[in-house]
């Protein structure tokens, strides 16, 4: 089960305030379809983790326990630091008008800004640091929407409300002291 908790809990902690949580509230706001969107963001993040848990695995494989080790320290000390800056939606990733839906929106939308994101880097790290691959990826997607699923229920009426430094600082903490355990206890 130690998996499927840190799992979770990590992404949840640093998708607040994510790219893709602003783009989940540009869903939201522009469709006003919840159980679409939801449903949209669980398949994109299903098939995104599962693949970046799948890469986690085979380079966990690829190389020797002590290099894991440290190339997992320097993934999550670098965690620590990325989910100290605040994210934005660039111009170029703008939700455009779709005649696709709600739920084909989101799933794509959703899968490609995911690509390279921060969580989606967790769970590359998550997928070689635990042979469970069934678990990171539920708790990463469970992770993920429990920071979406309130942003996207909830709308704009939310997005002023959080405190996200206090939350990235958070976030920050939890990383850097998950790269402070795998440095002094190992895998």
């Amino acid at each position: 089960m130690e998996p499927l908790f840190i799992s979770t809990l990590l992404v949840a902690v640093a998708e607040i305030g994510d790219k893709t949580q602003l783009l989940a509230l540009v869903l939201a706001t522009r469709f006003r379809a919840p159980w679409q969107i939801l449903a949209g963001i669980t398949l994109a993040t299903l098939a995104n983790h599962a693949l970046a848990a799948l890469v986690g695995q085979m380079a966990a494989e690829l190389v020797s326990e002590q290099m894991l080790r440290w190339m997992l320290v320097a993934s999550f000390l670098g965690m620590a630091a990325w989910v100290l800056v605040p994210d934005r939606l660039d111009d170029g990733e703008k939700v455009k008008k779709s005649r696709a839906g709600p739920f084909l929106a989101a799933t794509l939308t959703f899968f490609l800004v995911e690509m390279g994101d921060k969580t989606q880097i967790a769970t590359v790290a998550l997928g070689a640091r635990f042979e469970a691959l069934e678990l990171v990826i539920l708790g990463t997607t469970l992770g993920m929407l429990a920071a979406n699923a309130p942003v996207v229920m909830m709308g704009h009426l939310l997005a002023d409300r959080l405190p996200l430094k206090t939350i990235r600082a958070i976030a920050a903490l939890l990383f850097l002291l998950l790269g402070l355990w795998v440095a002094l206890f190992g895998l």
